[in-house]
């Protein structure tokens, strides 16, 4: 029978071509690094402003030291400044309240604050907290709108006189950009976290106090503490803010310290009503604290000032958005990665079911008749594309020679120049044909090795891998189903020594496997891997031969066979040992033309998902889990990388390292099952929990790299791997 010939265009690819050379791409790993950059601080921004979310639960060390303290301070008025190095104190006028307001502004509190406020006609001075005023700017708006005064009670409410000079800054700072950002005005009064009255001023307080001077603030403390955070009770708050009754001789000038915001208030609020009520009917003028010492205490605020504030306040709001934008879709990425797990999982075991029963089926062949699956017997071509594969073509050689199967062996030397082909001929193996051309690509040798071809069936192998005796034998058998076009066989790590080799090891039995098994059953195989794949010879001619459209030459072709029609298969008996990267550096350049390749292919056939039938099958199924596993969350990993160590620094560390301890489980789980199916051993899943931390790193940085690559349109040469002569079948794999 004469062999069908391949068209021009096939011939043209046999004879090969070298190609442009590729340009650099660079630039992409500065953006890259500036976007890191960048996330990293929004995160930063948004954990630091966030932790002001409790403040009725967060404490204070102790200050009792007051070896440094003027006892113009601690014996004096409420009102300090310390500005210019003189300290001076001040009260209000006797009969006067300074009612003052902590920890706002509150959604639910400060309104009805105002509300009160509103129905007596008083006026009063809130100190804010930075972060919420940010968070709730109408509020901030209607405090002023009502001419009530806002004051500095930093941005987070932290304890400042236990932070550092560097934190002291950035707390009264950051307050004053948000007050300044959302109501165009600039305060000149602080009051410190956790302060209360003059006696209770320490030499820490004093030393932040004396810090916010040289800032140009006016510290406000309190002669009348509420203690309402402490939620004792209405009549209880009442009790703590006793004024003199209305004819006593002496009505002295108070600061009234209550709290609009960090906790529940409603205490608060029903007491304030009382007080102001009480307040009136003995005599006492309520207003602000600056009105109080008669100091002008907010101003409007220069451009300068404005513009500063505007942009302070929109970055911690965007820091918020892009928080939770990703913690959004880090809920996705995980739904999306257990169900993945949950999907490969399912189809495996029952993938394994119905191989189990082929077995069984095939073993009882003689006896139950055509309820048996015909034997595949006719001879195969195998064909070997070998471009400088001195160190390990004898050895994948001789294993296909080898075989139980009847075979006929090609290789297909491409132009190498360590001898390669001397290295076949010197074996003298019978069935064995050496074709030798120039040096034109790997698709180039594979159809040079077609239109050679003997027989019906094409086995193609890399010049890097062995084959089991039995392997050829089990690859075909499929073939008996006439729908079926290619196997895909199953490629095991022959290198697995050191701790490179057993993540690389775990990835081809979890990863690569697991994958096939489910494309296998939903009929939408992408790949049947260069190492071990079978071919019927007349769909290879209808499909035009092996393309060099691209750099996965494997994964092109799989895809123009689903296109015309054809059941790509898996079969996980048929065992190909190759050898995988030592380096990795090695290891990158392997990846990163496997990835830029499969993105190639995945481009080329992207019509595939408007197709109906098996080619509709591959778009819709194959390219979507492709588009979505491989290259869409490997592009968001990085993100969940700087999240996971924002979780740690910011949010609860122990519920952080729960969820990756659930994460690594189910990783583990699913290996181990795996590793069941593939009747390997599961001691190299110890490297698993360090696979996170070097491996799939690098997975995702080539994953970048491949779509910066191919977005930029830049022509990637052949990365050719280093060999390194290990192939040889272990004894595992023997029995």
């Amino acid at each position: 029978m004469t062999a069908p010939a391949l068209d021009p265009a096939t011939r043209r690819r046999a004879r090969g071509s070298r190609g442009a050379q590729p340009a650099r791409v660079r630039a992409h790993w500065l953006v890259l690094a500036i976007t890191m950059l960048a996330l990293g601080l929004a995160l930063t921004v948004q954990g630091y402003v966030g932790r002001s979310a409790s403040y009725a639960e967060q404490s204070t060390g102790a200050d009792a030291a007051s070896a440094t303290v003027p006892t113009a301070v601690s014996h004096g008025g409420p009102v300090i400044d310390a500005r210019g190095g003189a300290v001076q104190t001040a009260g209000p006028a006797d009969g006067t309240i300074a009612l003052t307001f902590d920890d706002g502004p509150d959604p639910v509190w400060t309104p009805q604050v105002l509300d009160v406020l509103a129905k007596h006609h008083v006026h009063a001075t809130f100190f804010v907290v930075g972060s919420a005023a940010i968070d709730h700017p109408d509020l901030m708006r209607r405090i002023t709108d009502e001419g009530h005064e806002v004051a500095v009670h930093t941005l987070t409410h932290v304890d400042l006189g236990n932070a550092p000079a560097w934190r002291r800054d950035l707390e009264i700072e950051g307050a004053q950009q948000a007050i300044t950002g959302v109501t165009g005005r600039s305060a000149s009064l602080l009051r410190p976290p956790y302060s209360s009255d003059n006696e209770a001023v320490g030499d820490d307080t004093w030393s932040a106090i004396r810090s916010a001077a040289d800032q140009g603030y006016l510290t406000v403390l309190s002669t009348l503490d509420s203690k309402d955070w402490q939620r004792p009770g209405e009549r209880a708050i009442l009790q703590n803010l006793a004024l003199p009754g209305p004819d006593a001789r002496q009505r002295p000038g108070q600061v009234v310290l209550m709290h609009d915001g960090g906790g529940d208030r409603a205490q608060t609020v029903a007491a304030l009503d009382s007080f102001l009520t009480d307040a009136a009917a003995r005599g006492y003028r309520a207003t602000t604290a600056g009105d109080a010492v008669g100091v002008e205490s907010t101003r409007p605020a220069s451009l300068a000032q404005e513009v500063s504030g505007t942009a302070f306040v929109w970055g911690v709001r965007l820091s918020d958005w892009v928080v939770t934008a990703i913690s959004w879709a880090l809920v996705a990425a995980g739904a999306v990665t257990f169900a993945r797990a949950v999907l490969v999982i399912g189809f495996a075991a029952r993938h394994s079911r119905e191989a189990r029963r082929r077995r069984r089926v095939g073993r009882g062949r003689r006896t139950v008749g055509v309820l048996s699956r015909p034997e595949v017997t006719e001879p195969v071509t195998v064909i070997v594309p070998a471009y400088n594969e001195s160190a390990g073509i004898e050895a994948a050689v001789r294993s296909i020679a080898a075989s139980t199967h009847p075979v006929e062996i090609i290789v297909v030397d491409d132009g190498s120049t360590d001898g390669t082909a001397d290295i076949v001929d010197a074996l003298r193996l019978p069935g064995v044909v050496v074709i030798r051309k120039e040096n034109g690509g790997k698709p180039s040798a594979l159809n040079e090795g077609l239109l050679a071809a003997s027989h019906e069936i094409v086995v193609m192998v890399d010049g890097d891998t062995v084959f089991e005796p039995d392997t050829v034998h089990a690859l075909i058998q499929p073939f008996a189903d006439p729908r079926i076009g290619a196997i895909s066989g199953n490629t095991k790590v022959a290198n697995r020594g050191g701790i490179l080799g057993a993540w690389q090891h775990i990835e081809y039995v979890v990863g690569f496997n697991l994958d096939r098994r489910l494309f296998d059953l939903a009929e939408c195989m992408p790949t049947v891997p260069g190492a071990i794949g079978a071919f019927r010879r007349d769909a290879l001619l209808a499909v035009g031969g092996v393309s060099d459209d691209t750099l996965a030459e494997d994964t092109d072709l799989t895809m123009a066979l689903c296109r015309q029609g054809w059941r790509v298969v898996y079969e996980e008996s048929a065992r190909a040992w190759t050898e995988a990267p030592a380096t990795l550096g090695a290891l990158w350049k392997q990846r990163y033309r496997w990835c830029y390749g499969t993105l190639q292919a995945m481009w080329k056939h992207r019509g595939a998902v408007v197709q109906r039938g098996a080619a509709g099958k591959l778009g819709r199924r194959g390219l979507g889990y492709l588009l979505m596993l491989q290259v869409l969350l490997p592009l968001f990993a990085p993100i969940v990388d700087v999240f996971a160590v924002y979780g740690l620094v910011f949010l609860d560390p122990f519920r952080i390292a729960a969820l990756w301890l659930v994460f690594l489980l189910v990783q583990l789980l699913m290996a181990a099952y795996a590793f069941r199916l593939d009747r390997e051993r599961l001691g190299p899943l110890w490297t698993l929990p360090l696979q996170q931390f070097v491996y799939r790193q690098l997975m995702y940085l080539v994953v970048i790299q491949s779509v910066v690559t191919a977005l930029a349109g830049v022509h990637l040469r052949w990365h050719r791997m280093e060999r390194y002569g290990s192939l040889t079948v272990p004894p595992a794999a023997k029995a």
